[in-house]
C-alpha cells in the first residue's frame, strides 16, 4: 500500500511538471541557444540537444535552472544573461517583469509607456492552469550597403508579422507565425544579406510591381513523460530546423535551407536519444507549373550520450520524389538503405556518424563522417568517383586563457566530388534549388575560425574568417560542359564514364577568403540591432582572375 501511495505521488508530481510546462518550441535563431552551448562547454549543463537544437520552452527553463545551481562560478555578464533568460522563459506574466500592450486586466493600451522598458513584452498574454496564449509582434528592417566594387548599390528589406503561441490541454504546444515584407533597392544585394529570399516563392516568382516575400510557420507539438527520465514528443507542422553538428554550416541539415513541412518523433530515455523525421519540400522553381514537383526527406537518428564522457550518434536520410509518401520510410525502426533496395534503388540515401566529447570542461571536440549513396564498396579508393564522402572536425573553446565571456571556434570541412548529387536530378539533396547540407557544396573544403565575446549582457562581438577551396565544372565560352569534376550539386556523374576517378578539387579552382566583423546590441529588451561588415575575395586560380566584394548590413529586429 505504501509503495502504491509513493508511486501515485511520483506520478502526480510528474503530471504537475508537465501541466505547468510551456510545450511550444523556441525558434532556431534565439540567442539562448548560444548561451546554453557556452554553459554546456563550461560544464554547467549535463546535456543539450545540440545536434537537434530546437527545444521546448520548458526544456530551456530546466537547463537554465541547472546553470542557476552553479551561479557562483558565473561571470557577472553570465549572471545577468541567466536572470534575463529565466525571466523570459518563465512566462509568468508578473507585472513586475512583464508588460502587455493589450492589457485586459486593466485598460487596453495602459502599458504602452512600458513598451520601451526592460520588461518582457507581449501584445497580449493569458495564462491559467494547463492552458495559455501569448501574442507577440514581430518586425525586421535590413539595410545592406555594397562598398565595392560598386559602392552605390544598396537594398532595404522591411517586414512585419505576429506570433501566436502557447500550450493547451497541459501537453499540446502550438505556434502560428506569419511575416510579410517588401524590398526596395538592388535585388542582388537583398539576396546577399537575406539568402532565404532565394527560396521564397513570392520573391522568385517576381510578377508584382514591388519585390516582396513572406514566411509562415505553424505546428502542433504533443509532449508526454510517461516515466522518470523518459520523454516522448510528436510534432506536426512547419518551422525552421537544422540537424547534425557544425558551427559554420552543417553536413546534414544546415538550417540555412527553406522551411520544411514535417512530422517529427522524439524519444529520450537515459542515455538514448532518438529522432525520426519525415518532411516535404519542393524542387527547383519553374515558371512552367507542370514542371513543379514535391520531394520528400526522411531521417532517422540514434544517439547515445554518456554523461561526462562523449556522445556517439548514427543517422541516415533518404530523398525521394515522383510519388506520394513512401510508407517504408515512415517507420522509425528501419534501415533506409535496405528498404530503398527493395523499392528498386530509385532514391538518394545518405548515412552519417558523429562524435562529441564531454569529458573536458571548457573545450569540446566534434567530428562528423558523412557517406552518400555507396556506403560499403570502394571506400579504400579515395579518388574513385563513387567515393562520395565528407567529414567535418570542430573544436569549441570557452574562456580560453581564463578570459571570461570569450569563445573560440575552429572548424574544418571537406566534401568530395559528387556528394549530395543524384543520377535523378529531382532527387538531389536540395530544396527549392538550395543545398540542404553544407553551404560549400561538393568538391570543396573550408576552414573557419570564429571568436565571440560578450562585452556585457546587451552587447556581443563576433569576428570570423573563412577560407574555402572549390573545384568547379569546366565549361566553354558557349556554356557547354567540357569536364564534369563533381562540383555542381545538380549534375551527377554520367552513366557512361570516360574514367572512374574523381580527384578532389579537380576542375576550375576557386579560392575564397571571407572576413566578417559583427556586433549585436540590445539596448531595450527584445529590440535588437545587428551590424555586420563583410569582406570577400574570390580568386579563380585557373584563370588568374580575382573578384572582391565588401558590404555592410544593419538589421533591426523587434519581438514582443
Amino acid at each position: 500500500m505504501k509503495s502504491f501511495k509513493l508511486f501515485s505521488l511520483i506520478a502526480i508530481l510528474n503530471i504537475q511538471i508537465i501541466t505547468n510546462a510551456q510545450i511550444e518550441n523556441v525558434q532556431l535563431n534565439h540567442p539562448v541557444y548560444i548561451y546554453l552551448k557556452e554553459m554546456y562547454v563550461k560544464g554547467l549543463v549535463d546535456y543539450i540537444k545540440e545536434d537537434d537544437p530546437v527545444m521546448s520552452r520548458f526544456e530551456i527553463l530546466k537547463l537554465l535552472d541547472q546553470v542557476k545551481q552553479n551561479e557562483s562560478v558565473l561571470s557577472s555578464t553570465e549572471k545577468k544573461l541567466l536572470q534575463k533568460y529565466l525571466s523570459e522563459f518563465s512566462d509568468d506574466l508578473n507585472p513586475e517583469n512583464s508588460t502587455q500592450l493589450f492589457n485586459s486586466a486593466d485598460n487596453f493600451f495602459s502599458d504602452l509607456p512600458e513598451m520601451f522598458s526592460q520588461k518582457n513584452k507581449y501584445l497580449y498574454g493569458y495564462k491559467e492552469y494547463g492552458n495559455n496564449i501569448f501574442l507577440e509582434w514581430l518586425g525586421h528592417f535590413y539595410h545592406g550597403q555594397k562598398f565595392s566594387p560598386t559602392p552605390t548599390n544598396n537594398a532595404n528589406l522591411y517586414d512585419i508579422g505576429f506570433r501566436m503561441r502557447g500550450t493547451v490541454f497541459h501537453q499540446l504546444g502550438y505556434n502560428l507565425t506569419v511575416i510579410k515584407g517588401g524590398v526596395s533597392g538592388n535585388n542582388s544585394i537583398a539576396e546577399t544579406i537575406e539568402p532565404k529570399l532565394l527560396s521564397n516563392y513570392k520573391w522568385v516568382e517576381a510578377i508584382e510591381n514591388i519585390g516582396n516575400y513572406g514566411f509562415n510557420y505553424g505546428y502542433l507539438k504533443f509532449y508526454t513523460s510517461p516515466m522518470g527520465k523518459m520523454d516522448l514528443s510528436v510534432q506536426l507542422g512547419r518551422e525552421d530546423i537544422s540537424f547534425g553538428y557544425g558551427y559554420g554550416s552543417k553536413l546534414v541539415l544546415s538550417g540555412e535551407n527553406p522551411t520544411l513541412d514535417f512530422i517529427k518523433f522524439n524519444f529520450d530515455y537515459g542515455i538514448i536519444h532518438f529522432t525520426s523525421l519525415h518532411a516535404s519540400t519542393v524542387g527547383n522553381f519553374s515558371y512552367d507549373i507542370t514542371q513543379r514537383y514535391t520531394k520528400f526527406l526522411a531521417l532517422n537518428r540514434l544517439k547515445l550520450s554518456f554523461k561526462n564522457l562523449f556522445d556517439f550518434g548514427i543517422g541516415e536520410t533518404m530523398i525521394y520524389s515522383g510519388r506520394g509518401i513512401e510508407v517504408g520510410y515512415l517507420s522509425p525502426l528501419a534501415f533506409y538503405k535496405f528498404i530503398e533496395m527493395d523499392l528498386q534503388d530509385r532514391d538518394n540515401g545518405t548515412l552519417w556518424m558523429d562524435f562529441q566529447t564531454n569529458f573536458m570542461k571548457k573545450i569540446q571536440f566534434q567530428a562528423t563522417f558523412y557517406l552518400d549513396e555507396n556506403i560499403l564498396s570502394n571506400l579504400q579508393d579515395l579518388d574513385r568517383y563513387t567515393n562520395k564522402t565528407a567529414y567535418q572536425l570542430n573544436a569549441f573553446w570557452y574562456e580560453p586563457f581564463s578570459i571570461n565571456d570569450l569563445s573560440l571556434i575552429l572548424e574544418y570541412t571537406k566534401i568530395r566530388p559528387y556528394v549530395y548529387t543524384h543520377r535523378d536530378p529531382k532527387n538531389t539533396y536540395t530544396a527549392f534549388g538550395t543545398n540542404l547540407g553544407h553551404r560549400i557544396g561538393p568538391n570543396a573544403d573550408e576552414i573557419m575560425l570564429r571568436a565571440n565575446f560578450n562585452l556585457n549582457d546587451r552587447i556581443r562581438f563576433t569576428g570570423e574568417y573563412r577560407f574555402s577551396r572549390k573545384g568547379k565544372n569546366i565549361y566553354d565560352i558557349n556554356g557547354n560542359l567540357i569536364k564534369n569534376v563533381g562540383g555542381d550539386i545538380f549534375l551527377s556523374h554520367p552513366d557512361i564514364l570516360e574514367n572512374t576517378t574523381a580527384k578532389f578539387l579537380d576542375g576550375e579552382r576557386i579560392n575564397t577568403s571571407h572576413f566578417i566583423l559583427g556586433m549585436r546590441v540590445e539596448p531595450v529588451r527584445e529590440f535588437y540591432f545587428d551590424i555586420y561588415l563583410n569582406f570577400i575575395s574570390s580568386k579563380n586560380i585557373s584563370k588568374s582572375i580575382t573578384d572582391n566584394l565588401s558590404f555592410g548590413l544593419v538589421k533591426f529586429t523587434l519581438e514582443y
